[in-house]
């Protein structure tokens, strides 16, 4: 019998509905047996195969995150290695090491070996989209930018996939997985299928 796959999104801000619209299409379009839902209680942490924490305000999910206890759940299935991650935008921001000096106001997972800049390409209205180029895709990805972070710089095994001129937009460390933009803002599923195969 194949197992279900069960992927949680967090669900306390921001595009939860987006990835959980994008997954469910990755899972019929790999005939994948799984589901996908939000959630916000610690215990359901422990019930699934992966995490998406989606873009949103950082400040705003890292507060939640630390007051209901997920990031302890959170902290402890990615010690034992078995929790693939993907998050992007704010999500992004959450799991770095490091954040610029000015965000004070953010607490950080501390999962991924990057430091990172919020809003680096600016506000709500500096938000873009661009053609990009990710290793491991043949073809290019139209990536969503909204008050888009920007990874400064990884070590260790964390390692850049993608670029937009010197600035990191993308990375991944083990199966954790980072970006600066929205890939369920777009009809492109090959992020969330990629993220998929992590698990």
């Amino acid at each position: 019998m194949v197992k279900k796959v069960s992927i949680g999104v967090v669900g306390i801000q921001g595009a939860v509905t987006e990835h959980i619209y994008s997954m469910k299409q990755v899972f019929k379009k790999t005939n994948t047996s799984g589901e996908v839902f939000s959630i916000k209680n610690k215990e359901e942490i422990k019930e699934i195969d992966a995490l998406i924490i989606p873009g949103g305000e950082s400040t705003t999910i890292s507060r939640i995150l630390f007051q209901s206890e997920l990031h302890n759940q959170i902290k402890k299935r990615v010690e034992n290695k078995d929790l693939p991650i993907m998050g992007t935008c704010a999500g992004c921001v959450i799991l770095a090491k490091k954040l610029d000096e000015n965000s004070h106001d953010v607490r950080l997972l501390e999962l991924m070996d990057m430091q990172v800049t919020r809003n680096a390409f600016g506000r709500q209205k500096e938000s873009f989209e661009q053609t990009i180029e990710l290793d491991d895709f043949k073809e290019p990805y139209n990536a969503v930018f909204i008050r888009a972070p920007v990874i400064e710089k990884t070590w260790n095994n964390c390692k850049a996939l993608a670029k937009i001129e010197n600035k990191i937009i993308m990375a991944r460390q083990d199966n954790i997985l980072a970006l600066s933009f929205h890939p369920e803002l777009t009809d492109d599923l090959r992020i969330h299928r990629y993220f998929l195969d992590m698990i």
